[in-house]
């Protein structure tokens, strides 16, 4: 890798000669850590060409530097940074000047201190992670994810790859949604009406953009997805929190001023109960008496290994009343980040009309590789995979819960990759959760996904999706022996 001339820069205020600035500024960026081992440094010509300085001054500079070992020549190939240069272990940029602006009057709204927790990014390094919505590397179908995306850089798909669709998304990956994913939900949809978003989360940002604002209305499930529950919040609107039972969310709570509803009824998040056929009839009612939207998320349909799920809320809407909201960071990996949007034809107008102002649209490439994991059959097979190891896991870990006398508050009727607990009252399950990660156990706490007014600290929830089978039932034996010494 070469290091860029446009990074040196000469200080018009520094002391010294010309010669003594250009090597203070090389061995300053070596040992900060900017430029690394065995990086190529500008030609003497380029570097005083971008410097407006003789070649001579910056030979000289770099003759001295190769003298004290920061840099190595390699004949006709240039210099480059010694590997005997004394280089820190990673880069830390430096402050160079204080920062004299006061951001809390500067800003006009703040994006931190909501609910949204902060999940551990090292959670591969730990032996017990019931950690969920991350990916299990040995169920993922790396030798088919690699072709298709080779075949979408080839020639045959340059346009995909590289064309500015601006508010447009992959015609392909659009005919497969509308055509096999949807219906699996039992819902109809052109391509007029779907959307395709960085992941289900920022599908649900647009659709908050949207609808809310300060003088709107909005009804939220408690618990509730936190970071679902920080957008609305964010826009400013008036939340209400209702408390879901175990039916998912009642419609006889939502008051007759909202202006829309968001919920999750196949799969509520977190307590994992399933909506029955007739209270979302009566949810949808209810939307039409008082005249509001419903916003649908489903994200973990595709996790169906007890039994078919139910029709999604959208299949039943009549009245065009439901934005429907999936993904596939849950069935794929969530760093790939893609998700969709489907409704009525003029909001998904404007949802794409916001999309492309903000980030014009997601990655062609990816995109298009997707289409083709689609299309050519590997992502059902995936799927079918994923099903049946999770189907087993779960056999262990509800065997394991019952072996250390574990209380489940909420389990997915049809499936799922996570479960809802519940510890005695008494118990905080935030600080049990830090405590366990002396013992290289991670469980997600309840907490966050409760509202203020409703926060229990009791509950929390296991995911089984990345842990290997072998180490559920130690790593339970873990949380149980901290839960007994509380």
């Amino acid at each position: 890798m070469a290091i860029s001339v446009d990074t040196f820069f000469l200080n018009p205020d520094a002391q010294g000669t010309l010669q003594a600035q250009i090597q203070e500024m090389i061995a300053e960026g070596i040992l900060s850590g900017r430029f690394r081992v065995g990086e190529k440094l500008p030609s003497s010509r380029k570097l005083a060409a971008h410097l407006g300085i003789s070649r001579i001054t910056v030979t000289l500079a770099y003759t001295e530097l190769l003298a004290n070992d920061y840099l190595t020549s390699r004949g006709r190939s240039g210099y480059f940074v010694s590997d005997n240069a004394p280089v820190p272990p990673s880069y830390t940029p430096q402050q160079k000047s204080g920062d004299t602006v006061d951001w809390g009057k500067v800003l006009a709204r703040s994006f931190t201190g909501g609910d949204t927790p902060r999940k551990p990014q090292d959670w591969r390094d730990y032996r017990y992670p019931f950690i969920y919505g991350q990916a299990d590397a040995s169920l993922f179908d790396h030798a088919n994810w690699r072709l298709c995306a080779l075949r979408a850089l080839g020639q045959k798909d340059f346009a995909a790859l590289a064309n500015d669709y601006f508010d447009q998304d992959d015609p392909l990956l659009l005919e497969y949604i509308a055509r096999h994913t949807l219906p699996r939900r039992g819902i109809t949809a052109r391509p007029e009406e779907i959307l395709i978003t960085l992941g289900a989360q920022n599908a649900l940002w647009i659709t908050c953009q949207l609808l809310l604002n300060r003088g709107r209305r909005a009804a939220v499930e408690d618990p509730a997805y936190y970071t679902l529950r920080d957008q609305v919040v964010q826009t400013r609107c008036q939340v209400d929190c209702i408390p879901v039972d175990e039916r998912g969310l009642p419609p006889g709570s939502i008051p007759d001023d909202t202006n829309v509803i968001f919920c999750t009824p196949s799969h509520q998040s977190p307590t994992t109960f399933t909506m029955p056929m007739e209270r979302r009839k009566e949810l949808l009612r209810r939307a039409g008496e008082i005249d509001a939207v419903i916003v649908e998320d489903d994200y973990e349909f595709e996790m169906s290994f007890l039994g078919a799920p139910s029709p999604s809320l959208k299949s039943l809407d009549t009245e065009g009343r439901v934005i429907y909201a999936g993904s596939f960071s849950k069935s794929l990996f969530p760093g790939l980040r893609l998700g969709y949007l489907v409704g009525s034809e003029p909001f998904i107008r404007q949802a794409r009309a916001l999309r492309a102002s903000v980030l014009r649209h997601p990655p062609g490439h990816v995109q298009r590789t997707v289409a083709y994991f689609l299309s050519l059959g590997h992502y059902d097979a995936q799927i079918r995979r994923i099903a049946k190891v999770l189907h087993d896991r779960r056999a262990v870990i509800e065997d394991a819960i019952r072996k250390h006398g574990l209380t489940i508050a909420g389990v997915g009727s049809f499936g799922g990759s996570a479960l809802w607990m519940q510890a005695p009252e008494d118990v905080d399950a935030t600080a049990v959760a830090e405590r366990l990660r002396d013992e290289s156990v991670i469980i997600e706490p309840g907490a966050p996904f409760f509202s203020a007014e409703h926060r229990k600290q009791n509950f929390y929830r296991l995911g089984y999706s990345s842990i290997p089978a072998t180490r559920i039932e130690p790593g339970l034996a873990l949380l149980a022996q901290e839960l007994k010494q509380r």
